[in-house]
């Protein structure tokens, strides 16, 4: 079987710094912070905050002195900059009109805000449904730097990568324009919804196609140095293949993974449908590590039924390390992270919903055991329904079992507090375009611990995130803030 995959070795105008180089860790004296999508690179989504015990979240409220108002949709996760003694904490937001906002997490007001450049409205593009077209998928915060780094649809049909400063939203160096730096990429027909991510510095952007399929779409991962030391580096699937989840690329023992969909016309297997395990850095070539795609690929192509609509979910249970991930035919393909076993070769795909399942789901190990959860209308579920929660057990092979579902209507994205080591463990969702509900579960049972009152419109995908003992929504005319205190 002949896999195609293309390389582009290409002198970009890179995000030149003059700040000190890149950072996984942050800088001394910094407290805590959400740097990035779901909170890890791994993407598992967990929060630890000794805040949040369960008696505490049944009696969380919504902050009514907290406004943030906001003009523009929020696709994107927030993000959490604490900026460490003497420093000022941030709630970082991106809105499709391309505007940064960088609010005070506790009272809403404004300490910055940057419109990076005008963003493409619809009729300038082939197809999708977004309008205006901004910034899609959750930027990523470099703290070595004090850099964001973010992707941007603008005015045209341009992809442009800024770097922008957390000190006063100022735009650090000479933006990389994608049309004009990679071979072979056109903008206009390609959209940018997955999350960044960032490893020994260089800059990983996913991308697929847009709502509608139209044009010679693919799915790419470009890798950018963000020092400008080195060339820039192309994953690019055949026809379709996108990578558009919203945790987009996690990164764990040093490899990225990243899950696909389908592709168009193609008789022999080229990236799509799968689980795929990239080489970083330098070494970013021009064929996968490793990958993973069930047998039926072929099916799944014809019936546009993504495998990878809930991103690559990497994780460990004791010695068993997996990746995970959900599709629209509501199976969980989990696969062995250290062989994927190639088309036909996961582990197990059992069926656990009815119906698509497109999330970013969340993992966390309890004390009862390693939970997955996520939106979607679980199959085994008797009475409430809508958030489902997966006990994944090792074994040969391991197993996948409805450990509870709860009543949610709505299609966000998980996340999961614990305060430490798994306990107290609680499960958050907002029913996006449904009920618009903040919902808390105890993430070992399934009780409910709270819901909110409808925050008017939510858009899809979203995922709240937890820093302090709050816990902030963005919603599509403002930003939302809870608390326990």
């Amino acid at each position: 079987m002949k896999t195609i995959w293309i390389l582009a070795t290409i002198a970009v105008a890179c995000v030149k710094q003059t700040q000190p180089p890149p950072s996984d860790q942050l800088p001394p004296g910094t407290r805590a912070a959400v740097l990035q999508h779901h909170n890890d690179a791994a993407r598992s989504g967990v929060y630890v905050d000794p805040a949040l015990t369960r008696t505490a979240v049944r009696g969380l409220r919504q902050d009514s002195s907290f406004n943030a108002p906001l003009q523009g949709s929020v696709y994107a996760q927030p993000l959490y900059w604490d900026g460490g003694d003497g420093g000022q904490d941030l709630l970082i937001v991106a809105t499709q009109r391309n505007e940064i906002i960088a609010f005070d997490p506790l009272t809403g007001s404004r300490r910055w805000a940057r419109t990076l450049a005008p963003a493409a409205s619809q009729s300038e593009l082939p197809c999708g449904n977004i309008d205006p077209l901004g910034i899609t998928g959750t930027p990523i915060i470099d703290p070595g730097r004090r850099l964001l780094f973010v992707d941007a649809m603008t005015a045209g049909g341009h992809h442009r990568v800024f770097a922008v400063s957390l000190l006063d939203g100022s735009i650090s160096g000479t933006p990389v324009d994608l049309d004009s730096s990679v071979p072979g990429f056109s903008s206009v027909v390609q959209n940018q919804r997955g999350a960044l991510a960032l490893q020994a510095g260089i800059l990983y952007v996913p991308y697929s196609g847009h709502y509608g399929d139209c044009g010679d779409y693919a799915g790419w991962v470009v890798g950018i140095d963000t020092s400008g030391a080195l060339p820039a580096a192309v994953y690019r699937t055949g026809h379709g293949g996108g990578i558009w989840a919203m945790s987009g690329v996690a990164t764990m023992d040093g490899s990225l993974f990243i899950a696909t969909g389908n592709t168009i016309g193609l008789t022999s297997w080229n990236g799509g449908e799968a689980i795929l395990k990239l080489a970083p850095g330098p070494s970013f070539s021009g064929a996968p590590a490793d990958y993973y795609a069930p047998a039926n690929w072929t099916d799944l192509d014809a019936g546009d039924t993504d495998v990878g609509t809930a991103g690559a979910l990497p994780f460990d249970i004791g010695g068993s390390h997996f990746v995970a991930t959900l599709g629209k035919d509501g199976r969980l393909h989990l696969a062995n992270r250290d062989n994927l076993g190639g088309v036909g070769g996961g582990l197990i795909a059992p069926q656990v919903a009815n119906g698509v399942v497109i999330t970013a789901p969340s993992v966390i190990a309890t004390p009862s055991g390693t939970i997955l959860a996520f939106p979607a209308r679980g199959i085994g579920c008797s009475g409430a329904n809508g958030l489902v929660a997966m006990r994944i057990t090792p074994g040969s092979p391991p197993a996948a079992a409805t450990a509870w579902c709860a009543g949610v209507s709505g299609n966000g994205s998980t996340m999961a507090t614990t305060t430490g080591s798994g306990a107290e463990s609680v499960v958050w969702v907002v029913g996006a375009r449904g009920d618009n509900q903040l919902h808390a579960v105890n993430a070992e049972t399934g009780e409910v611990l709270y819901a909110s009152a409808s925050l008017g419109s939510v858009e899809k995908f979203n995922a709240p995130i937890a820093a302090k003992g709050r816990i902030y929504v963005a919603g599509t005319s403002a930003v939302y803030a809870f608390t326990v205190r």
